[in-house]
């Protein structure tokens, strides 16, 4: 994994934005017209958006960092890192789709492709092992995330997901006796208690997402 490049990456975006505020003005925009069910800090609701959105993107590597050592731990690195790289690729070649987006709003584009990736192969893990891949709840926060970027273009985005997984992590990815040994540790109260300090994304932020009425 080539994380470095992504860290690299992002706080040249971050250095861009603090010259133009481009993510600043764009998520000004947005709070006009966000979804009620994204409740925010009534008195920094700017502020708390935007430390959303750079926290969210600042995630990416360290997420890509932990599903790798998890799958190399698990005897799956072989059909992960595959897919990990691509989430990747996503950040320093973005596909044609999200061309002309650029510094952090560009950024968040990016972000959501590759933290939709991980969650699919989360998805997956749990489907398989009963556990995910990483225990990082994002699904919430990249509800945010979908809302923030728009419709069609986050649908589009979720294709593009969909389409780069095809094939990939099928049921015999799963069939190693490593993966099964790596099923049996996942109950030992150890892993339970470590996976206990990764808090929801979206609420450690202090932006929430009511799901019920």
């Amino acid at each position: 994994m080539n994380t470095a490049s992504l860290r690299q990456l992002i706080a040249q975006a971050r250095q861009q934005e603090a010259g133009e505020q481009t993510l600043a003005r764009f998520l000004q925009t947005q709070l006009e017209r966000l979804h009620p069910s994204i409740r925010l800090p009534e008195d920094n609701a700017s502020g708390a958006l935007s430390a959303f959105v750079i926290a969210y993107i600042e995630e990416v590597p360290d997420v890509l960092d932990a599903a790798a050592d998890v799958a190399r731990e698990a005897g799956i690195e072989a059909a992960v890192k595959p897919v990990l790289k691509i989430a990747e690729q996503f950040f320093l070649q973005p596909p044609t789709l999200v061309a002309g987006h650029e510094g952090l709003e560009g950024l968040l584009d990016e972000a959501y492709l590759a933290h939709r990736l991980v969650e699919e192969v989360n998805d997956r893990y749990i489907a398989h092992l009963g556990q995910p891949l990483i225990p990082l709840d994002t699904t919430r926060a990249n509800l945010i995330a979908h809302q923030l970027i728009g419709e069609p273009f986050a649908n589009q985005l979720d294709e593009a997901v969909h389409h780069a997984l095809a094939g990939m992590l099928d049921d015999s990815s799963f069939d190693q006796p490593s993966v099964q040994a790596y099923r049996e540790r996942l109950a030992a109260p150890n892993t339970a208690s470590a996976w206990q300090r990764w808090p929801c994304l979206s609420q450690q932020l202090g932006v929430e997402l009511q799901l019920t009425a």
